[in-house]
């Protein structure tokens, strides 16, 4: 054909679309598809190149070879290799056996006997001052709470054996949302059956890969879980520092911009009233840097909900900030309310959106009656007027031992005043005067803590896990005072507790 004049290849390229043309109008349908191609170009050219493109994808996905998944880059084994390898092997241990000073700290646990209160019963059959309950308000001795407590089981049960969407969902857990809802002041309230899974829940509800999150590098362990589980960017900032919050933010703010990234959800995650430190946050300056830079704020008020404010209301009706402006409350039904679980309270949307993505709501089984009577009765018993005289004795216990512990030449404590959560932390310049390690002061505050238990103060260490922890909290006692308590047990505990800290430390060499 290369030596065929123009005209020669013009009529073979015609004849050849000719014979085409029949050979297509032979195919039963080819008039529908030619008249629906020429309709669907002349009122959107777009979708018929669209429609061309799948056209040609699907054949060619049709025509292409398969493939196999399975992997061949290995070196191949024999059958006497394999068995070889397989006699040889040995599987971890499941449980680990605990290490010496693990086993001597089991073997000191003390055992209660009989209800908790102020003070409580051990094994041994002394009495002591019961310095390590979260029964802030002594509601565990509340008669009322235990009358309805046993009513509730014998109606309803021990548990409700079922998730809350799936049949687990009782008139009493509606209503205990309702009470927690209008004792904060918000829309609405969902609750979980476990404390630890709210937040941790909570974040990856709302949270995703690609999000950013800032929380502080103090937070509790379970907020560390819902970061992890929620794959987001995480900024940190020092704990309790807001100007540090603001640089964070501000940082962020300039990263976006040069870098053009796409818009995305930004959450400040932050403690009301810190678990590892017993301080409270400036709430209403985060509430204005979350204002001032477009952050949503998931606030972790598990220790302040049922102790700060006049009545309890937590750490927004202690610094005075408009609950409404928090987009999510988190808090605990397991401390001051007695009962068990946690729960998250904020708009309407915000609840809904947990109802069916919230994984520990999802797939955990629903609270047991028993502990949401218990948990709607303590709410009642917190907006009761009787509770401003609790408040008022809880405030004064916690003045106390504040008191008597600050004359320690020892110890001291980064706790709010107004905490009844106070940490015990060796001072640091006599860390450095003996040397001690964070494993050297575990040791030191453990032997306090077994000094002030022969003293008939019962008192617990603050544990982490350190290995799995995102940032090191300096090893601390965790003291609890209680409503229940009276002036003279805190002043003669706070005493105990300075005078096993002075026998202790200068035995160190």
């Amino acid at each position: 054909m290369a030596g065929q004049p123009a005209g020669g290849v013009l009529d073979y390229l015609n004849n050849t679309s000719t014979q085409l043309q029949i050979t297509f109008h032979r195919i039963p349908g080819s008039a529908l598809l030619i008249r629906y191609i020429k309709a669907s170009y002349q009122d959107d050219p777009i979708r018929s190149v669209i429609e061309l493109c799948l056209v040609v994808f699907v054949i060619r996905y049709f025509l292409s070879s398969k493939y196999s998944t399975e992997n061949t880059n290995y070196v191949k084994l024999t059958e006497e290799e394999i068995d070889e390898l397989v006699d040889e092997w040995q599987p971890e241990e499941l449980v680990v056996a605990p290490t010496t000073d693990e086993q001597l700290e089991i073997d000191k646990i003390p055992v209660i006997v009989g209800p908790i209160g102020p003070k409580v019963k051990l094994t041994s059959g002394k009495t002591v001052t019961h310095l390590a309950s979260y029964n802030f308000m002594n509601f565990v001795s509340s008669e009322s709470i235990c009358e309805k407590a046993i009513t509730t089981l014998r109606n309803y049960g021990v548990g409700a054996c079922g998730p809350p969407g799936f049949y687990g969902t009782l008139d009493v857990h509606m209503k205990l949302e309702r009470d927690l809802a209008n004792f904060l002041g918000v829309s609405d309230a969902i609750i979980y059956a476990q404390a630890f899974s709210t937040i941790s829940s909570v974040i990856p509800a709302f949270a995703k890969r690609g999000d950013i999150i800032v929380a502080e590098k103090g937070c509790n362990f379970a907020i560390q879980k819902g970061l992890q589980i929620s794959r987001s960017t995480i900024h940190w900032f020092e704990h309790n520092s807001i100007s540090d919050l603001e640089r964070v933010l501000e940082n962020i703010r300039v990263q976006q911009l040069v870098k053009r990234k796409p818009l995305t959800r930004m959450f400040i995650i932050c403690e009301g009233l810190s678990e590892n430190y017993g301080d409270i946050i400036d709430l209403p300056k985060v509430v204005e840097l979350k204002k001032k830079y477009k952050y949503r704020l998931i606030l972790d008020d598990t220790w302040g909900f049922g102790v700060l404010g006049k009545t309890g209301r937590g750490v927004t009706e202690h610094t005075g900030v408009i609950p409404s402006e928090v987009d999510m409350i988190v808090g605990s039904m397991a401390n001051t309310l007695v009962g068990g679980g946690g729960f998250c309270a904020g708009s309407a949307e915000v609840v809904d959106h947990q109802r069916i993505s919230g994984a520990a709501f999802v797939f955990s089984a629903a609270l047991p009656a028993m502990l949401a009577v218990t948990a709607s009765e303590a709410i009642a018993l917190l907006s009761a007027p009787t509770a401003v005289d609790g408040f008022s004795q809880l405030r004064e216990n916690t003045r106390a031992f504040r008191v008597g512990i600050e004359k320690s030449d020892i110890l001291w404590t980064p706790s709010d005043p107004e905490s009844p959560i106070i940490h015990l932390r060796i001072k640091p310049q006599l860390c450095e005067k003996y040397g001690l390690t964070q494993h050297d002061q575990d040791r030191v505050l453990q032997e306090i803590v077994d000094e002030a238990l022969q003293k008939d103060v019962l008192l617990t260490r603050a544990r982490h896990i350190h290995h799995q922890e995102a940032h090191p909290n300096q090893p601390s006692i965790r003291v609890c005072v209680t409503a229940g308590h009276n002036k003279k047990d805190v002043e003669k505990a706070a005493g105990v507790v300075k005078g096993a800290a002075s026998k202790v430390l200068p035995k160190r060499k």
